[in-house]
């Protein structure tokens, strides 16, 4: 549940860099309201009640067509967020619960690799809203032209909060805001982590539909210095078994000043080998020609540890 964000090349924050407040205001308020109104829509209960009228015209225009197109190919599918996926979810360990995820990441470009070796995502339930995070991960930096570097990447510390809560069924919605700070080390010097320092501040939406279950996630990053920086990304998938899921994920980040992006699209499932220890599985790649700082191949291939206050039943 912690975020997991994809590798651009050297350091797991190198796209992000600054930009200004106001446009970062309007454009996460836009967006958030033309995603909850996009989600409560399909809600028959909630086409009842008057406030799923509240929509901003211009964020609608411009978030419904590219949505309605994910929702239309996702039939019969079930999802959810977090890892091994980038788009997060609303969803929370619970209380006084743990949620540990270690993965290894590699991310191949056509000059480089850069891999997590492994990436660790440490997340605790305070209460049902609310989840503690910390992630970090020991990259593996590889160039052709030079000796493979290992250093510790940058820290992630995050808070979210589900503030919206219609259970299982319904329409959820978290904030989910993040730093990614720079350690006490020389892993900025050797060119393993950028110099730049981020506050990522984005919403996660859940919403099922019958069969289908859908999650989105939307965000803004400010950057010291450097570009600003946004996020988006959508998961659909399917539950084959009960213990195989299988999930589809189509994100993408970039900046705005200079304008960079980088949208991939990959398949992921999750296998559940006990109700505390779950297989995860992701690969992909990006959308565009792997040239520019496009990855040509992207992974995620871990387990998740569910440590909770209870004893599993079945464990």
């Amino acid at each position: 549940m912690g975020e997991a964000r994809i590798e651009p090349k050297i350091g797991k924050n190198q796209l992000s860099r600054n930009g200004c407040g106001r446009r970062a205001a309007e454009f996460i308020l836009g967006a958030t309201r033309a995603a909850s109104a996009l989600f409560a829509q399909v809600d028959r209960s909630a086409l009842r009640r008057q406030r799923v009228r509240m929509v901003a015209a211009a964020g609608w225009r411009r978030v419904v067509p590219t949505l309605s197109l994910l929702l239309a190919s996702a039939l019969a599918t079930h999802a959810q967020g977090g890892p091994p996926y980038y788009t997060n979810d609303p969803g929370t360990p619970g209380d006084l619960n743990w949620e540990i995820n270690l993965g290894y990441m590699p991310f191949l470009y056509s000059d480089q690799s850069v891999s997590h070796t492994p990436d660790v995502d440490i997340n605790f339930g305070v209460g049902q809203r609310i989840q503690l995070t910390y992630e970090n991960a020991w990259l593996r930096v590889h160039n052709p032209s030079s000796p493979t570097q290992f250093g510790l990447g940058q820290s992630n510390p995050g808070v979210k909060w589900r503030f919206y809560d219609r259970g299982d069924s319904g329409l959820n919605i978290s904030l989910f805001p993040q730093a990614f700070l720079n350690n006490p080390n020389d892993a900025v010097h050797r060119g393993i982590t950028p110099p730049s320092e981020g506050f990522l501040l984005p919403f996660e939406f859940s919403r099922k539909l019958g069969p289908v279950d859908l999650d989105y996630e939307i965000g803004y990053e400010f950057v010291h210095k450097g570009p600003n920086s946004w996020l988006t990304g959508i998961v659909v998938g399917h539950d084959f078994t009960a213990k195989l899921e299988g999930d589809v994920e189509i994100y993408s980040q970039g900046t705005f000043h200079p304008s960079e992006n980088q949208p991939t699209f990959d398949f992921g499932a999750r296998y559940k080998i006990r109700p505390s220890l779950i297989l995860l599985l992701m690969a992909g790649r990006s959308l565009e020609a792997a040239h520019n700082n496009q990855t040509y191949f992207l992974g995620y291939f871990g387990m998740q540890f569910l440590l909770s206050s209870k004893r599993h039943k079945s464990d």
